[in-house]
């Protein structure tokens, strides 16, 4: 979990490009973390700790080369309630405790385990946190106070309103639709232009010549502020647990996301998940104590990184010093940016956070893939993002076991040729009309079972059933017991059932359930596809009630 001398191998070789993709990045995330703290309810100030004492610590302790850690959009949106309902002081307390339960899902090995969420709710899960991020932004883009609430999207709606009453500021919506055609206009132009940054430089310059009245930032306290321990004020450890949990699972979530993204992206070394989610804890640890909001690793500014040039942990770190000087040096000219340009610079990272061609393969994929998408979707809006979570992967499990429930089947068989000395033809007559071949695929679980109980006990006109089961997957507790009301149903109604060649792990699952004690005789268990057809032609010549 420590950091280590290979963490910095290539630096020797890479320490150039390392240092321009440092300052590209601080570049880029300035406006970024003055707009997210803004948009948190926690401050400039915030953000811009934020990015410096996390990125600082998430790049030394971290498991990615190339990861760049800070507060981003995604983050904002589990805060704003926190904020809203216990107040600024309790997100220190908050980060903390998401702080600790990330180290300890670190020593715990979980990292490995959240590579396992579905596609389906990581897109659903985006364009969620996407809407919110935008929505939230539409108070200040109007330039009206944010309304009472703690819907977004009915906040939004609320904000509309009173700006087509002449509530509105249009200069703020004005600085916005200049903030964002500029751009997207420097990405177009080229894709290094730092488009974020010289939009709120245009907008600014342009609200002081023109004297607009759009709220600015307003003064920033000089530096970083001394670390602190944090003050409950009153509050329970207790009513604080599910924020934090929130915390710890997006922070641990969104790192990993992006240092997976970020693998496929470079030719560096793929991170090491456990050690990314230990850097991620001491990060929300620590920013805390200097005033900071908890961060996770962010996508947008790990691929800036990437593509421009950054190979270790050098460029990560420089990136968090370009914005230390900014916090020393640069705070009078902070504060003069207006609220509406970072709002502007949120809502167009808000459609870029989309990957439409993304989403349009899901929803492209599979009915049941396009579900748990718009589901995911349309949970995060509405709730918070842990209950999007969790319905998105149980909706994504359940119509991944009714998939598999489908493809599980008992396919019927022809019985093979008549033994020597036996006309085939009279033969095959006799034993297609009094004994029947099942063969058993797939998955006989709980979601298949009452499907094959169904459809075996429907069984006419025969007098021996053979259950050939060395093609079954698999096999569990409800499925075994299905199988063995099977076996009692057709033998209750004079149907010998054989079953042959079970998988061992399986046999054992037969044997604990009890489903060989329901055959009529012991013997009625084969390894051997010909020695049960043979048993199965003795009890077709003589009543199965005499058989042994």
């Amino acid at each position: 979990m420590l950091p280590r001398r290979s963490d910095y191998a290539g630096v020797r070789s890479s320490w150039r490009g390392d240092l321009v993709a440092g300052v590209t990045v601080g570049v880029v995330a300035l406006p970024l973390a003055l707009g997210f703290g803004i948009a948190t309810g926690l401050g400039a100030q915030a953000g811009l700790v934020t990015a410096i004492v996390a990125g600082i610590v998430a790049a030394v302790f971290g498991g990615s080369n190339v990861q760049v850690s800070g507060p981003t959009g995604a983050m904002t949106v589990v805060l704003v309630p926190v904020v809203a309902r216990f107040g600024a002081g309790a997100v220190i307390v908050v980060g903390m405790m998401a702080g600790v339960m990330v180290v300890i899902a670190a020593f715990a090995g979980i990292g490995r385990f959240l590579a396992f969420i579905p596609w389906p709710v990581v897109e659903g899960f985006t364009i969620g946190i996407a809407s919110i991020i935008f929505l939230q932004q539409v108070p200040t883009a109007l330039g009206v106070p944010k309304p009472a609430g703690e819907n977004t999207a009915a906040v939004a709606v609320r904000a509309v309103g009173e700006a087509f009453r002449g509530e509105g500021n249009w200069s703020s919506l004005l600085l916005v639709l200049l903030v964002a055609v500029i751009m997207v206009g420097a990405i177009r132009l080229h894709r290094a232009l730092p488009g974020s940054l010289l939009a709120v430089v245009v907008a600014s310059v342009l609200a002081g010549v023109t004297g607009m009245s759009a709220p600015r930032i307003g003064d920033l306290p000089w530096g970083l502020p001394a670390p602190a321990l944090p003050h409950l004020g009153g509050l329970q450890l207790g009513q604080l647990v599910s924020a934090a949990f929130a915390v710890a699972l997006l922070a641990g979530l969104e790192s990993l996301l992006s240092a997976k993204v970020a693998d496929g992206m470079s030719d560096t070394e793929p991170h090491d998940p456990n050690r990314e989610l230990f850097g991620q804890g001491l990060a929300n640890l620590i920013s805390p104590l200097f005033g900071g909001m908890p961060a996770t690793g962010a996508i947008a500014r790990t691929a800036v990184n990437v593509r421009s040039g950054g190979r270790t942990r050098l460029s990560a770190i420089t990136h968090a010093t370009v914005l230390l000087g900014v916090a020393y040096l640069g705070g009078a000219l902070v504060a003069r940016i207006p609220l509406a340009a970072l709002a502007g610079v949120l809502m167009v990272t808000a459609v870029r956070m989309v990957d439409v061609h993304g989403v349009r393969m899901v929803l492209r994929s599979t009915r049941s893939d396009a579900v748990v998408l718009v589901l995911t979707a349309a949970a995060t809006i509405a709730f918070d993002l842990i209950v999007a979570v969790e319905i998105g992967i149980a909706a994504a499990a359940l119509l991944a076991l009714r998939a598999v429930a489908r493809n599980a089947n008992a396919v019927a068989e022809r019985v093979p040729s008549a033994p020597d000395g036996v006309t085939p033809v009279e033969e095959d007559a006799l034993l297609e009309e009094q004994i029947l071949t099942y063969r058993l695929d797939g998955a006989l679980f709980f979601g298949a079972a009452q499907r094959f109980l169904a459809e075996l006990t429907a069984v006419r006109g025969v007098k021996v059933v053979i259950l050939r089961l060395p093609e079954l997957q698999v096999l569990d507790a409800t499925g075994a017991q299905a199988l063995g009301e099977i076996v009692s149903q057709l033998e209750e109604r004079g149907i010998t059932v054989l079953i042959k060649g079970p998988r061992p792990e399986h046999l054992r699952v037969l044997e604990a359930v009890g489903v060989l004690d329901r055959l009529a005789h012991e013997r009625h268990l084969f390894s051997n596809l010909d020695d049960a057809i043979a048993h199965a032609r003795e009890h077709v010549a003589r009543p199965a009630r005499n058989a042994a």
